[in-house]
């Protein structure tokens, strides 16, 4: 707890807003928040800040990407990039885990 407490004294507002860009850390920075005792103001203040600027960013990139030509013509290729990028991490992580088991069977 000592460590969480350092860590959130050094980074926590940082990484509260970051936290909302990165979809695993995100589930946890809330939990890890409290058990640091950040201050609730300190916390709403900025995971509002970073939910707003995580909205506009990709609001803004959406409405700029489906401004081009390609995309508006391949746009259900486009789709299944967009899942099949969001899938690879999960993919990734079993083949690790695949790895490192076959790593310990040996």
């Amino acid at each position: 707890m000592i460590r969480t407490n350092k860590c959130l004294e050094k980074w926590g507002p940082i990484a509260i807003v970051l936290a909302r860009f990165v979809p695993i850390v995100r589930t946890f920075a809330p939990f890890l928040a409290g058990v640091g005792r950040m201050e609730y103001r300190t916390f709403a203040l900025y995971n509002v800040s970073g939910g707003v600027t995580w909205v506009l960013l990709f609001l803004l990139l959406g409405w700029q990407f489906g401004q081009l030509p390609i995309v508006q013509k391949y746009f259900q290729l486009v789709i299944l990039g967009i899942i099949f990028v969001s899938i690879l991490p999960i993919l990734w992580e079993l083949a690790r885990a695949k790895v490192a088991e076959r790593r310990a069977a040996d």
